[in-house]
């Protein structure tokens, strides 16, 4: 059984304000007589060339740096702590930057 189609009133929005620009040009013509002189300069270049050969090379490290937890369960095993790498090398351990005074970042005598 078919009942037909409803209608609802309908739903009347704020009016959309447009705005139309146009825009036209119209030309002058201004006439500026030029006269052009060519002057030809010719250059000898007397090119030397060196061969030369070069080469390179790359050194490449790794380093494997245990930012987790040391005491916490699963951390990196000992084994895989190279010394001066890492956690406590360089600028990492006691008096680097950043935990304790080291050369030249205490105060100052």
């Amino acid at each position: 059984m078919y009942l037909g189609t409803n209608f609802l009133p309908p739903v009347i929005h704020p009016t959309q304000q447009i705005v139309n620009h146009t825009f036209s040009t119209t030309v002058v013509p201004h006439i500026h007589p030029v006269h052009a002189t060519t002057v030809n300069h010719h250059m000898y270049q007397h090119k030397h060339y060196c061969p030369q050969s070069a080469s390179c090379c790359e050194d490449v490290c790794n380093q494997h740096i245990n930012c987790c937890n040391p005491c916490a369960p699963g951390g990196m095993p000992a084994a895989n702590v190279v010394p001066g790498f890492g956690m406590g090398g360089p600028g990492f351990g006691p008096g680097g930057p950043g935990f304790a005074p080291g050369p030249f970042m205490g105060p100052r005598p």
